[in-house]
């Protein structure tokens, strides 16, 4: 057995044989024309038979995954009619007196490194996008047609190799497909019913083949470089699109682990298939939002393949702890601005950072505490050190412009922080308006209830805020006075405590007095033992892990 190690980008579990693609030559030759103006024309009349066929491809991809996700070829056409691309593509035929082919191929390689150069792994993740738009030029100027064409013909690796819808596999099988890289119209024409998994040598998490694969719901796994063998073709292989983990030739206590893996995701995937698009609402008609909590961007793919109708906390505190400085304003905008956009209309609510307590970074020079729990964390650092709060706050806003982002202020314990942090949240915005950079001026901002303190105050708070969401860890740790650190306190610490509930409660009451909406974000809300006292408190939002998502949905449609 060879173990490779990658990067799980789309998460699933696949057995099969491997199918190595081979690369196909994108080499052009460079030749001196001699009538500039007649191979512009040839290269813009290239470049119009590549956009109808974008056209189509968007057409398709609407057709099977819808509007969202169809939109990265409306960005492809857009690329192809940027001014700058062509005036750079037909420039370098006049001046250099050279062939479309090799002015196409020149300026996809410039236009692609500078994608590759930028700070934001969204943008370098473009700089697929760029070749695979020129390369479809060079096609239609090389005389191959793509598989969107009229009489159904294909071009590029996964196409040639006939796996793309109308392909023929070898002996009718299904493959786990190895591949140098897939161009994200490549794995858009993948027919599903001949893929059962990717796994490539070059790409990341935000690319959109990763995003078409989350979509298509193909275990995917990128990066593995020089692991990347064509001698593994027709060799078994296991991969495990959540971890990266490939195995190939596994062994047979490998095998049989995967196996139940999958039957056990298959099962899952079965109440899926049941449940997906079903309303969270009870017998009787109540409602409740079931959306899922984050700690990384590639977990939206997660929260998506559950079927959630939102995410209701994304720990933002990750993009500080895994790092060994200072997240800058473009990283964090990056990260946001990539969950929003790959969540489309559904709502996300991004946590301010929670650092402090159980959650240290050494950069923020914290210091020592006798009693870090009851200590200086999350908005108490963000108020007394503005400066790196508005840098999270103007990552936020920018970010509320490409999706339903939602702002929520955690460890707050009374008005008087609320009315700092929004302060602060002002400053930020008159700073972006001055800047003249687009933001949701009326995003939401809400807070967490995790203090018997904020509690108490539930009323004057509601009345500063758009909703409320209930930590239950933090809440059950404050009120019984049980470090959830410690475990010889784990007796003690019982979050079924009527204690704890009648805080729930009074949590719910006061939100509805006022108008807003309450839910749940801490573990408790997936405790299924509980539904019923939540649904019975009126409780209107309960956020979870992902895959808890469908047994929680299906519990309260059977209630």
């Amino acid at each position: 057995m060879r173990t490779i190690q990658g990067v799980g980008v789309s998460a699933g579990i696949a057995i099969g044989t491997v199918r190595v693609l081979a690369a196909v030559d994108y080499a052009v030759e460079r030749r001196v024309i001699d009538d500039p103006q007649a191979e512009m024309d040839r290269f813009r009349a290239a470049r119009d038979t590549a956009v109808a066929q974008l056209k189509q491809l968007r057409d398709n991809v609407a057709a099977e995954f819808g509007e969202n996700k169809a939109e990265l070829f409306d960005a492809h056409r857009l690329m192809l009619q940027d001014p700058d691309y062509a005036e750079c593509v037909e420039g370098l035929i006049a001046q250099d007196k050279v062939n479309a082919e090799f002015a196409v191929k020149s300026v996809a390689e410039q236009f692609a490194a500078m994608f590759a150069a930028m700070d934001s792994s969204t943008m370098q993740a473009r700089a697929a996008d760029v070749k695979d738009v020129s390369r479809r030029v060079m096609n239609v100027l090389q005389g191959k047609r793509d598989s969107t064409a009229q009489d159904g013909s294909v071009q590029g690796d996964a196409v040639q190799n006939g796996i793309v819808q109308n392909g023929t596999a070898q002996n009718g099988e299904s493959h786990i497909i190895f591949a140098e890289d897939l161009a994200p119209s490549e794995t858009a024409q993948l027919d599903r019913a001949k893929v059962l998994g990717l796994v490539t040598a070059k790409g990341s998490a935000n690319s959109h083949t990763a995003i078409l694969a989350r979509t298509m719901g193909l275990p995917a796994i990128t990066g593995i470089g020089d692991a990347f063998d064509p001698a593994d073709d027709g060799h078994v292989a296991v991969i495990d699109g959540t971890s990266g983990a490939v195995f190939v030739d596994p062994d047979e206590a490998t095998l049989t682990e995967y196996r139940r893996r999958k039957a056990e995701a298959e099962e899952h995937l079965s109440l899926l298939r049941k449940l997906k698009g079903k309303p969270t609402e009870t017998k009787s008609g109540q409602r409740v939002h079931l959306y899922a909590n984050i700690s990384r961007p590639s977990d939206a793919a997660a929260v998506l393949a559950n079927d959630a109708e939102g995410i209701g906390l994304f720990r933002s505190e990750f993009l500080y702890l895994e790092r060994e400085d200072w997240p800058t304003e473009e990283f964090q905008f990056d990260a946001y601005g990539q969950v929003a956009q790959e969540m489309g209309d559904r709502p996300v609510i991004i946590r301010t950072f929670d650092i402090g307590a159980d959650k240290q970074v050494d950069y923020f020079n914290l210091g020592h505490e006798d009693n870090p729990a009851l200590g200086y964390r999350a908005i108490r650092i963000c108020l007394t050190r503005p400066e790196i709060f508005k840098v999270q706050l103007r990552a936020l806003l920018r970010a509320s412009a490409y999706g339903n982002i939602a702002i929520m202020l955690p460890m707050i314990t009374s008005v008087q922080e609320v009315r700092d942090a929004k302060r602060i949240l002002e400053e930020a915005k008159s700073e972006l308006r001055g800047e003249r950079i687009d933001f949701n001026e009326s995003i939401q901002i809400g807070v967490m209830i995790e203090t018997p303190a904020s509690v108490i105050m539930a009323d004057e708070l509601a009345a500063e805020v758009d909703f409320f969401s209930i930590g239950t860890n933090d809440l059950t740790q404050y009120t019984l006075a049980c470090d959830r650190q410690n475990p010889s306190l784990e007796r003690f610490a019982d979050p079924h405590s009527p204690a704890v509930l009648r805080m729930i409660q009074m949590t719910i009451e006061a939100a509805h007095r006022h108008g807003i909406w309450c839910g749940i974000c801490g573990e408790l809300g997936a405790d299924l033992s509980l539904t019923d006292t939540f649904l019975r408190l009126g409780i209107d939002e309960l956020s979870v892990s992902p895959t808890s998502v469908l047994p929680l949905r299906n519990v309260i449609r059977n209630h």
